[in-house]
């Protein structure tokens, strides 16, 4: 087993349990309601909800699968950086400890799902 297997299976986990309770408690639909369209995503506030929770679910079983790597990882970063913009940055960079809510942990999903996405790093291209 190498470390590559052990991060998709760690972020399908999170990606996972993060949308499926969402979908049995109406998590979802309040997330929607109660905060997407408060903020001006009225009236695609639960549309949007389901979809970035639904987007999460596929990114987690392509994670598990080995497949379309880098989409899942795009997808999955581009909801996790509308989610600091719009939710977390203006609560600071701590989830709990100095401050509740921040950015540090979508910012480690992030840099985990790049090193799954790029597991030999980033490579400038050679032009020659």
């Amino acid at each position: 087993m190498n470390a590559n297997l052990l991060l998709r299976i760690a972020i399908a986990i999170i990606l996972l349990t993060h949308s499926i309770f969402g979908m049995f408690n109406n998590g979802i639909n309040d997330f929607g309601n109660l905060f997407l369209n408060q903020i001006g995503f009225a009236p695609y506030g639960v549309f949007l909800a389901w979809s970035i929770k639904l987007s999460h679910v596929v990114a987690a079983i392509l994670l598990l699968a080995n497949k379309y790597i880098k989409l899942a990882g795009y997808v999955t970063i581009f909801v996790l950086i509308m989610g600091i913009a719009l939710v977390h940055f203006k609560e600071g960079w701590f989830v709990v400890g100095g401050g509740r809510n921040g950015v540090e942990y979508n910012f480690l999903l992030i840099i985990v799902l790049l090193a799954i996405m790029y597991p030999n790093g980033f490579k400038l291209r050679d032009n020659k």
